[in-house]
């Protein structure tokens, strides 16, 4: 079996569904509607196809890592490391092999869903162009061998989200979400891009390899210059504050829900398979720097904590059926955030790998219902609706039983994996964030089931709503009174059904070989692909005491979190099917902390108030007193006192020539008394 991958098979993988979007963009009107999502659809699977054979590869022992394009060559930054190379490169190990399979196979459920749902949207070409360029963009950041490429692909996600999010850009709100999602990550950005200047500056190079195999010069440079901080932990902090915007953690998070805004096949891409995994992906491709640095590990933790608790109380309080997945979203985020802090990186890739699953056979589903509901979003309008959409129920089911952590299902082996490796481990801020990520379990069942309740189950509200007719920026306007909801057509239904198998099943074959076994042993340019330092013991205690998918599953009935979110359920279930009017005595009672919910803890109005019109004051101090009084002073003043000046001189320019020999006589005179005086 040979050990290098074929580098022009690897190229195909990015390429093809960038060639789909370039034809889908720029000939969409001459190829028609049906040809657009056709050629998308081909590149995307071809894809997918070539990522499942470099996967079966990769597990064979195939491997690569090496340039495909040189783009320049600068001098030295650091003596002795050589010349700079900004290049064009791939890395191809298990965790890249990983991804891309994650990344093509959701996008292509995600196009073929797309056929259905955008089906009257007058922007369709452009559409299957965008998100195809998304897959693109987002492979070429899961491919890349070096922090320059890393970055293209950080910033072309980053791009890509702000066109799709303001896809319907005749919408204000559109509007407004695109550009708070853009703003929001180039607060991310600007740490990411001084993390990487950071290793630049004293590694002198941006290749991964060269980086881990001189990470000790992050170390041994001790502080950074004029502060008492040491210098590989503001590096990994600020790489981790780029990941911070991407993956959207606490206080950057406030971009994610507004990203509802776009249609629904791509919130379901950006939540489950692109972006928001983009800062998961590289922390852990980071592993052998934020292994130097428990200071930087603790403060993930604590961030990840913070967004998995506290974004999850959010949800309760949702009545848009998109905004309760999107902030189990941010949560599960937060979930995969304190594994990295805790040292499991593989625990959080694999979470990250069954949430894309399952979080994108959600938001599907949840489009399927905005579609039989004739693109009504508010689940206080729905009920009843499993007899109609039975497809559409049994999918969502499955996603909120693998959401919750339901034994069996591919959640539950990921989830309980983080919630064990923080228990044992023994950072600083641990014991936080293992009360956190245990008490979210409840919260995530409460949440959950509440919409599965109140979309599927109870009276049929949906038939005292009078719907004039919006149409959700579908093109379409709809106007109806009761009307009767109805199942989706299979190019909605058939993603879900596909969606649904490894929603339940991948949890179980992955947990031993990703966890527990050697998946992540064999690395390419450092020791292992995933690497964690002999003092950070938690995955090796863990592994002391798995036994199996099936014994681990059959355990977990004696421990907290199976219990916390089977009380979620029933909480759910007695408060809005069997006594939905406590809901309401409950909000009334306790009106101060729904406030404080439903106004998402005002992150809103404080980066309003603080940053944004902060911002424009500051602004215009600097105009008034800065421009005006300094700048405008001194320039404004000095051709006042040139002006005056001149205005002294010219009474000596009388244009008399008598005038002008008096005051050469006068000089003369005066030269040759200095003069005199000089030389005795």
């Amino acid at each position: 079996m040979a050990t290098t991958l074929n580098p022009n098979l690897l190229l195909a993988v990015p390429l093809a569904p960038l060639a789909g979007s370039l034809i889908a963009g720029l000939f969409g009107k001459t190829i028609g509607r049906h040809n657009a999502h056709r050629v998308t659809i081909l590149g995307v699977a071809i894809a997918f196809v070539i990522s499942a054979l470099v996967f079966l590869d990769v597990l064979d022992g195939a491997s690569f890592n090496s340039t495909i394009y040189e783009w320049a060559t600068l001098p030295s930054i650091v003596p002795g490391q050589g010349s700079l190379k900004l290049e064009i490169g791939f890395l191809v190990d298990s965790l890249t092999a990983m991804m891309m399979c994650v990344v093509t196979f959701v996008s292509l459920m995600v196009h073929i869903y797309t056929i259905g749902y955008m089906a009257e949207d007058p922007g369709y070409q452009r559409f299957f162009s965008y998100i195809s360029l998304f897959t693109f963009s987002m492979l070429m950041l899961v491919m890349s061998n070096n922090f320059l490429q890393l970055f293209f692909g950080w910033e072309a996600v980053g791009l890509v989200s702000y066109l799709l999010i303001g896809f319907w850009y005749t919408r204000p709100t559109a509007i407004y979400a695109n550009l708070k999602a853009f703003l929001v990550n180039r607060v991310g950005d600007f740490g990411f891009l001084l993390g990487i200047g950071l290793v630049l500056a004293y590694v002198g190079s941006l290749n991964y390899g060269d980086v881990f195999a001189h990470r000790d010069a992050l170390t041994s440079a001790g502080v950074l210059p004029g502060t008492q901080w040491q210098l590989i932990t503001v590096t990994c902090i600020c790489l981790f504050i780029g990941a911070m915007g991407k993956s959207a953690q606490f206080p950057l998070h406030v971009w994610l829900p507004d990203s509802m805004e776009g249609p629904t096949p791509i919130s379901a891409l950006i939540h489950a398979a692109t972006m928001v995994t983009a800062g998961i992906f590289m922390v852990t491709r980071m592993s052998p720097l934020f292994e130097l640095s428990d200071a930087a590990l603790s403060f993930v933790m604590v961030i990840g904590a913070i967004t998995a608790l506290f974004m999850g109380f959010l949800g309760i309080v949702q009545n848009d059926i998109k905004r309760v997945v999107a902030y189990s979203t941010l949560s599960q985020l937060g979930y995969m955030t304190v594994a990295l802090g805790a040292s499991a990186y593989s625990v959080a890739v694999f979470h990250l790998m069954t949430h894309a699953f399952f979080k994108a056979l959600l938001f599907l589903g949840a489009g399927s219902v905005i579609i039989g509901m004739h693109h009504d979003q508010d689940m206080r309008n729905m009920g009843g609706l499993r007899k109609y959409m039975p497809i559409t129920w049994i999918t969502s089911l499955v996603g909120s039983l693998a959401l919750i952590g339901t034994p069996f299902f591919s959640g539950f082996y990921s989830k309980d994996s983080i919630i064990e490796a923080v228990k044992l481990s023994h950072l600083p801020g641990s014991g936080f964030a293992y009360f956190a990520v245990t008490a979210s379990v409840f919260v995530t069942a409460l949440y959950s089931f509440r919409m599965v309740f109140m979309v599927f189950h109870g009276p049929e509200r949906f038939r005292n709503v009078h719907h004039d007719g919006d149409g959700h920026g579908h093109g379409a306007h709809h106007g109806h009174g009761a009307h009767e909801p109805h199942e989706t057509p299979w190019v909605v239904t058939l993603p879900l059904v596909l969606l649904a198998i490894p929603s339940v099943v991948i949890g179980a074959i992955a947990v031993g070989p990703m966890i527990f076994g050697d998946f992540f042993a064999h690395g390419v340019v450092f020791d292992k692909v995933v690497y964690v330092s002999e003092h950070h013991e938690a995955l090796r205690e863990m592994a002391e005491e798995f036994h199996g998918w099936m014994p681990m599953a059959l355990h977990s009935v004696s421990g907290l979190p199976a219990w916390l979110a089977l009380t979620g359920v029933i909480v759910a279930w007695f408060l809005y099917l069997k006594r939905p009017d406590i809901p309401a005595a409950i909000r009334q009672r306790f009106s101060g902390i729904y406030t404080l919910l439903d106004n998402k803890y005002y992150m809103d109005k404080i980066n309003d108030v603080v940053f944004a019109k902060g911002a424009v004051a500051f602004g215009k101090g600097l105009w008034k007193e800065g421009d005006v009084v300094v700048i405008d002073g001194l320039v404004n003043g000095s051709a006042r006192a040139v002006a005056k000046f001149a205005g002294v001189i010219r009474f000596l320019q009388t244009g008399y020539i008598y005038h002008y020999a008096f005051a050469m006589i006068i000089g003369m005179l005066g030269l040759l008394t200095l003069f005199v005086t000089l030389s005795k």
